[in-house]
């Protein structure tokens, strides 16, 4: 029998046609859920079980964080929607035999944080105040949505000397719309939802942008960018990543892999070297492996980056194909 979430997927256009209010904050609500928590993979347990713990209190939720080795530079990891820090093991023991020390922590509603609900302003401020007691960071690291978190503490800091993101996008406008892709949603209903998602951060869409969107404005100026990103990802097209890649032309290097998908990126060899690269020896490290691209007009963005989140074509690897059934609602940015 299918899930009483696969049902409401399936149901959402139609109630969408009805009431296009009462299917937007329906979608909103599917929007914002962390259920289920993910739980830690086998081949992660060892490298979670070393870590040392920690706790923050993120507007009053306890949030676990993670430490692992003792070297005298740092870098933070940032998780993705409904992940954990746990999946960046593969890179923590990279980054610990390189004399690293690593900073992580599962955000609110996700992993073995408390909480029932989050946003991106709980993402921001763990690594805010991640930055006050183990910082300066060497550099950020984000998957998917944590990358969107790491891209905005880079930006209100001034600080980072590098940023990397792996699978993910420069505004929170493309996990928006390929929500709405996935779903089916009409206009009206989409309008709605992100009514309901600006009305949640108190920001207008203007400001939105100017807050949260790295490619309308770039990182600062000595900040080197490094964009992995999968050719087939699905669960979040290139359409965005090769916008922020584009918007930082000279200093952002890109690694386009085929076959990975979304999740694993995080332990696959390309990732895990261009990685490495960047946080030891900067863009000139990431070139010499000779896997990436810094000509952003090679990979250039549309000419017109919102049409293409807005209507993919048919088929393509942004919207489900042909005969295929809706995605359910439990996406893991």
């Amino acid at each position: 029998m299918p899930s009483a979430s696969t049902l409401l997927v399936r149901t959402l256009p139609a109630v969408g046609r009805l009431s296009p209010r009462l299917a937007g904050d329906l979608a909103y609500r599917m929007f914002f859920s962390t259920r289920p928590r993910m739980a830690v993979r086998a081949a992660d347990a060892a490298a979670h079980d070393d870590a040392r713990r920690g706790r923050l209190l993120v507007r009053g939720i306890p949030v676990t964080t993670y430490t692992w080795g003792t070297g005298p530079r740092t870098v933070l990891l940032l998780h993705g929607w409904r992940g954990r820090a746990s999946q960046f093991s593969p890179l923590v023991r990279e980054l610990v035999a390189e004399g690293f020390r690593v900073v992580a922590f599962d955000a609110p509603a996700h992993g073995s944080s408390g909480g029932r609900h989050t946003d991106i302003r709980d993402w921001v401020d763990a690594a805010e105040q991640l930055d006050r007691t183990h910082g300066p960071f060497s550099a950020l690291i984000g998957h998917s949505f944590g990358g969107l978190a790491a891209l905005t503490v880079a930006r209100s800091s001034g600080s980072v000397p590098a940023v990397a993101i792996v699978a993910g996008a420069a505004a929170p406008e493309a996990f928006l719309a390929q929500f709405v892709r996935d779903l089916r949603l009409d206009a009206a209903t989409a309008d709605r939802l992100r009514t309901r998602f600006h009305r949640r951060l108190r920001l207008d869409p203007a400001t939105a942008v100017e807050r949260y969107d790295a490619a309308a404005h770039p990182l600062p100026a000595d900040t080197a960018l490094l964009v992995v990103h999968d050719r087939g990802d699905r669960r979040m097209p290139d359409h965005d990543a090769l916008r922020l890649h584009a918007a930082h032309t000279g200093r952002s290097r890109l690694v386009r892999t085929v076959g990975l998908g979304h999740t694993r990126m995080l332990s696959a060899d390309p990732t895990l070297d261009a990685v490495v690269a960047l946080v030891t020896g900067g863009l000139d490290a990431v070139d010499a492996l000779g896997t990436a691209t810094g000509r952003a007009a090679t990979d250039a963005a549309p000419a017109d980056p919102s049409a293409a989140l807005r209507s993919p074509t048919p088929g393509s690897a942004g919207s489900p194909r042909p005969g295929r059934e809706p995605r359910t609602a439990a996406r893991q940015w």
